[in-house]
């Protein structure tokens, strides 16, 4: 059995891409096994152990942006984590190693690159993180979620840049009718989904909320998908059908199937499967983002026609409410939206990653 590693996550928008390239891989060529590596403190730690897939946790810290004081540990830390990835390395074998970004990835593309082994890696934002930019150099390829990213690195010689898009489970149109009977709807409505991700947007939920108490909403359908961490302070909105408040949104396609306009952060898996749904999107992007990498984001959507981008800031909820009620009320620009955002949109982008990363191994 050849063995590859997958290495990816602190956060669910580095996991879940490593996630989606291994079920693809194992489903393409079943006499490969991918092999999950992650953080001890990362989201992998409670997601992996849930997967089919044999998974490593290494000691790994971030490197620390405000809090620098942190990174005094890091020559310790490094030390550690270079014998464990000795180990790793000696007890798998791997064939090829395959990062999908953040601070759990870049030691084990660093070490197989290093030690000649084929290394690719995976980039969901416009503006490349520190490790895709660090290592971008060093390894075989790289697959951009966005083609924005491509003047942001610097390429080795034998570096082979592709303009993969991000790997998100592509829409499917036979799921509307069941998502309209799970929500209740008709199909004559006008829906819009609020969502922050798993960990939900406090900043998003409060202003949504301010924009109800003062009357809003008239004439939506609002899903409102707050986190697990904040659904308790909103959950009292919950008013079905017009307004639906959920901890956690699963499977979030369903409400991608019913929605006309969409009210979320600027995180690009977010942003890949709006794109490949073809919805209008109105972006919050997070102000303390790495490198600000979703304002990064959403600015390219707004640029390509896709999105309106708000910053958050004083007046948020106004002037979210005068964004939605303004697109609503100008179907032709919500029109163009939905077609600019298909066009963005890669539905096939992992069984492209995967073709790509196959030929690492023939190489």
């Amino acid at each position: 059995m050849t063995r590859v590693l997958i290495a990816g996550g602190g956060t669910g928008g580095h996991l879940m891409p490593a996630l989606a390239v291994a079920t693809r891989l194992q489903a393409t060529r079943p006499d490969i096994e991918p092999v999950l590596v992650g953080a001890l403190r990362g989201i992998e730690a409670q997601i992996l152990p849930t997967r089919p897939f044999r998974h490593n946790l290494l000691p790994i810290e971030p490197l620390y942006r405000r809090q620098w004081w942190k990174n005094i540990r890091w020559p310790f830390i490094a030390m550690g984590l270079y014998r464990e990835l000795g180990r790793l390395f000696d007890r798998e074998q791997p064939a090829a190693v395959l990062g999908t970004g953040g601070y759990a990835s870049a030691p084990s593309v660093w070490f197989a690159a290093r030690h000649g082994i084929p290394t690719a890696i995976q980039e969901q934002n416009a503006f490349p993180g520190l490790a895709t930019r660090l290592l971008a150099g060093r390894v075989r390829h790289v697959y951009l979620g966005m083609p924005e990213g491509r003047a942001l690195i610097s390429p080795g010689p034998e570096t082979m840049v592709f303009d993969t898009g991000n790997p998100v489970a592509p829409p499917d149109s036979d799921r509307r009718g069941a998502a309209l009977a799970r929500f209740g709807l008709l199909g004559g409505e006008r829906v819009l989904l609020v969502t922050g991700g798993s960990q939900g947007a406090l900043a998003i939920n409060r202003a949504v909320a301010e924009w109800l108490e003062r009357g809003g909403g008239s004439g939506f359908t609002v899903l409102w998908a707050t986190g697990r961490g904040s659904h308790a302070d909103f959950a009292c909105y919950h008013h079905p059908p017009r307004v639906q408040v959920f901890d956690f949104l699963d499977p979030i396609q369903d409400a991608y199937a019913v929605a006309n306009l969409v009210v979320g952060r600027a995180g690009m898996m977010t942003g890949a499967e709006l794109c490949a749904w073809g919805l209008p999107m109105v972006l919050v992007p997070l102000p303390t983002s790495a490198g600000g990498h979703q304002r990064h984001n959403a600015v390219a959507l707004e640029v390509a026609g896709a999105a309106l981008m708000v910053e958050q800031g004083p007046d948020l909820s106004a002037r979210l409410a005068a964004a939605v009620n303004n697109l609503s009320n100008d179907p032709d620009r919500l029109t163009r939206m939905a077609q600019a955002a298909r066009a963005r949109g890669r539905p096939a982008a992992v069984d492209e990653i995967v073709t790509q990363f196959l030929t690492l191994l023939r190489g």
